[in-house]
């Protein structure tokens, strides 16, 4: 993550020539590194803010500690339901938000400086800047390289709103400076990071208005996904207002295209994130970019520069840290080995952490309907013996199957998606068929007894049709012959 302007400080000291370089310090430049450290490889990684990157410091381990918090006043709200009279709950946001940099200070030295170096990664903090095919500037300090990856990550994107630029609004990297509970919240961006911070808030207490110019929020999931969603959103308190544009900032308030003003104590930008791919010199490095921005990879992660690679949220691909992650494994090791590993994307997970959350692998079920062959089987969570004894049936898991009965995606809403979809990722990666789920047994009770049971319905509807069922019809027959004359 490249943010600030720094002069390099030497690590013990900022070398001529490395085998590799890796600019950005997030999880892709921190997994290139030490890959590439493990490879006996000289590597310098060079990072001008902080190491951790987004995910660690303004992304998934504040969003989550805040959302822990925010779960804690909801439940103790909607006690009555189990006969526990805990209605009158208080929320004192500055010791909330000590437990949110709590969490961070606790992950954080797994991805310290001096923890990279223990590697033997050599750690650099300055402001890269490439200067040639081979080479690149660290100040006053010119490094040679062999291969270099290019992890700079992505930026929240920030919509040009007239007079947006005269108020002090709020992104996902700057949220976490607030040390007051903003009375009124309004947050521009129905996505999953808008609607995250947006129930979040609401249920710590502020009024909070979201704002999403498509037709529903999260418009890229599964409309009955985002449905679920957008209600636990309104019962919450927020008020949702989608096919809804935002035209302007006057003082304090958000001007929507019908005229209607929205007033506000705190304005949170959420509308998508922009690649980090500016002013690092990448032109005179022969590194293209599309007209997004992002960096132009090919399915190895290499660059234009043959001897550049680029790992994470600036290639274009899904922006999640796991990917980043795996892009960095990938992109080190095709670097410094030679291999010609590619990005294999099937069964790529996302989660939506709201309540519920949404958790999705493979093909999604929008997709799945569009495409011939495939078959959506739904098992709404009422039949999830777990889901009912905790009053959470509000949710449904769907597998999509292809005509070999392989699952090929699915989507799973409510408590704890986001630990039942790694079944499914498996499943999806191997080609598994519903009988190789509904075969194997699972512990009961459990929230992933939904896509065991959605696997199970989908065997027995096999069974149900007429050649199988005539076939083991006459096999049982013959069995009772069988059995009938032995005893005989």
């Amino acid at each position: 993550m490249e943010t600030a302007t720094a002069a390099p400080q030497r690590g013990p000291s900022v070398p001529r020539s490395v085998d590799l370089v890796v600019i950005g310090g997030g999880s892709a430049g921190i997994v290139a590194a030490k890959t590439a450290a493990g490879f006996g490889t000289k590597v310098v990684l060079v990072e001008r803010d902080r190491t951790g990157g987004d995910c660690l410091w303004t992304g998934c381990v504040p969003s989550k500690a805040l959302l822990a918090a925010a779960s804690v006043a909801a439940a103790m709200r909607r006690g009555q339901a189990f006969g526990i009279d805990a209605s009158n709950v208080t929320v004192d946001f500055s010791r909330v938000m000590s437990h949110v940099q709590g969490a961070i200070e606790t992950i954080a030295p797994v991805d310290s400086p001096d923890t990279l170096r223990t590697a033997n990664v050599d750690v650099v903090s300055g402001t890269a800047r490439f200067t040639g095919p081979r080479s690149l500037a660290l100040g006053t300090h010119t490094i040679t390289f062999g291969q270099a990856v290019i992890a700079t990550g992505a930026a929240p994107a920030v919509p040009k709103l007239p007079g947006l630029d005269q108020v002090d609004y709020l992104t996902s990297e700057t949220v976490w400076g607030l040390t007051e509970l903003p009375p009124r919240l309004t947050v521009l961006g129905g996505g999953s990071v808008g609607c995250e911070l947006a129930q979040a808030f609401a249920r710590l207490g502020s009024a909070v208005t979201i704002v999403e110019a498509a037709e529903s929020l999260l418009p890229s999931e599964d409309r009955d996904a985002a449905a679920l969603v957008t209600q636990s959103l309104i019962d919450d308190g927020v008020d949702v207002l989608t096919r809804t544009t935002a035209e302007s900032v006057t003082g304090q308030a958000l001007v929507l295209a019908d005229g209607r003003r929205l007033e506000f104590d705190s304005l949170l930008i959420a509308v998508g994130r922009k690649p980090r791919t500016t002013s690092i010199g990448l032109e005179v490095a022969g590194v293209t970019v599309d007209p997004r921005g992002f960096v132009t990879v090919d399915d190895h992660l290499r660059t234009t520069n043959p001897r550049i690679w680029a790992a994470g949220d600036l290639t274009g691909h899904p922006q999640f840290t796991h990917t980043a992650g795996m892009h960095g494994s990938i992109a080190a090791t095709n670097a410094i080995l030679g291999l010609r590993r590619t990005v294999d994307r099937t069964g790529t997970p996302r989660v939506t952490f709201t309540d519920p959350e949404i958790a999705v692998a493979g093909i999604d079920t929008e997709a799945a309907r569009r495409i011939p062959g495939l078959r959506v089987h739904t098992l709404g969570h009422e039949h999830v013996d777990r889901a009912v004894a905790e009053r959470e049936t509000t949710g449904f898991t769907r597998l999509v199957v292809d005509g070999k009965h392989r699952i090929v995606g699915a989507t799973v809403v409510g408590p704890r998606a986001g630990e039942t979809i790694g079944e499914m990722v498996l499943a999806v990666k191997q080609g598994l068929r519903t009988r190789d789920l509904a075969g194997t047994t699972h512990p009961y009770p459990t929230y992933n007894d939904a896509p065991w049971n959605a696997s199970i319905a989908d065997v027995r509807s096999q069974l149900a049709r007429p050649i199988v069922s005539g076939t083991i019809t006459t096999l049982a027959r013959v069995r009772r012959m069988w059995q009938r004359r032995l005893t005989n």
